[in-house]
């Protein structure tokens, strides 16, 4: 297949429509909107449905109805949409309903402005809502992840019934990169927990509400064991010159990015800087950060936030000698390699 330039926006409804996604419900905001209008256009042309809603909040009960139903459903949306979806979150992460949704981060809080940032970490990660749950998320750093990682989305999704994340930033939203778009199309299956409104599916039954307590605690419990059980299985990390790192950095999306080519530079000037980039950030590559912060004398945490990630990594570190650092941007203001590699000159001196 031939590449083809393309926004990571765009990339994503190529991700979603090989990735057997049937159904699209959404609502359009920066910088998120053109996933929204290329479904909205490519959707309909593949027999798909594509739906803007009223708002985030009936965005988000289409999905749940749509999943119950037994359809490949996926949204998309930004900060202050997330914050509307989160009710629906929750909802769909009770039942076990199969969704992907796509969160490309601007910076909050509240309006805030429409220039990257990753301060979505601790919403996304840590749920989404209310509740003992936990979502997969996925994070990008180009726009041929955008397409991959949709693509693989779904499958996790229908395999795990759980609720999957794309969570990118502003960056990885907007730039244009050359995509090569998957060859095999990939289809969902029936569901045998879904409503078909049909004879085979009449008994099955699909709800959030609990009112024995230890029924709702089984629930609880039932989810909880089965992420942690997802751990060892869907973590992924990209990792660069960690063998013998003594500076070692960790940072996902447009920071990662960042990072990559402030280890060229660093390395260059006898400073051995390394690069660990979590695919994955829930679950989090726990083992492998505790392993590498071991080899290591500082661990450098690259954000676009206040330290949401830090905590985490931390955790993982916790056992090492390694001094866990921040590296913090906010408010869309974003590094370039010379700041970040002038920042870390003076922190190895430190």
């Amino acid at each position: 297949m031939k590449k083809h330039l393309m926004k990571g926006n765009d990339a994503v409804v190529r991700g979603a429509l090989l990735g057997g996604c049937t159904h699209f419900f959404g609502y359009p905001i920066t910088p998120a909107s053109e996933i929204a209008h290329a479904a909205s256009f490519y959707f309909p042309k593949a027999g798909r449905v594509f739906l803007q809603a009223e708002c985030e909040v009936n965005a988000i009960n289409m999905i749940y109805g749509a999943s119950a139903a037994g359809a490949r459903v996926m949204t998309a949306s930004s900060g202050p949409g997330i914050s509307l979806m989160a009710e629906g979150i929750s909802y769909i992460a009770a039942c076990e309903l199969p969704s992907v949704i796509v969160d490309v981060q601007r910076a909050g809080p509240g309006l805030g402005n429409i220039w990257p940032e990753q301060s979505d970490y601790d919403t996304v990660v840590t749920g989404g809502s209310h509740g003992n749950y936990k979502c997969i998320v996925l994070a990008p750093a180009s726009a041929q992840e955008m397409c991959d990682f949709t693509y693989r989305a779904f499958e996790i999704s229908d395999e795990y019934r759980i609720p999957v994340f794309i969570l990118a930033d502003a960056y990885i939203g907007q730039m244009m990169e050359p995509v090569q778009v998957p060859e095999k199309v990939l289809r969902g299956s029936r569901k045998d927990w879904a409503l078909y409104g049909d004879a085979e599916s009449k008994r099955n039954l699909v709800t959030s509400i609990y009112m024995n307590a230890k029924q709702l605690e089984e629930v609880n419990l039932r989810l909880v064991k089965k992420f942690r059980d997802l751990g060892e299985k869907l973590f992924d990390v990209e990792e660069t010159q960690t063998e013998d790192a003594d500076i070692l950095f960790v940072a996902y999306g447009i920071s990662a990015r960042i990072c990559f080519t402030a280890v060229k530079s660093l390395r260059a000037e006898g400073i051995k800087a390394g690069l660990l980039r979590p695919k994955t950030i829930s679950p989090f590559p726990v083992r492998r950060i505790a392993e590498l912060a071991k080899k290591s004398r500082k661990v450098i945490v690259v954000e676009l936030s206040d330290g949401q990630m830090l905590r985490d990594v931390r955790l993982a570190a916790s056992d090492s000698n390694a001094a866990v650092v921040p590296f913090n941007w906010m408010g869309g203001k974003v590094p370039s390699t010379r700041e970040l590699v002038e920042k870390t000159r003076l922190e190895v001196k430190s």
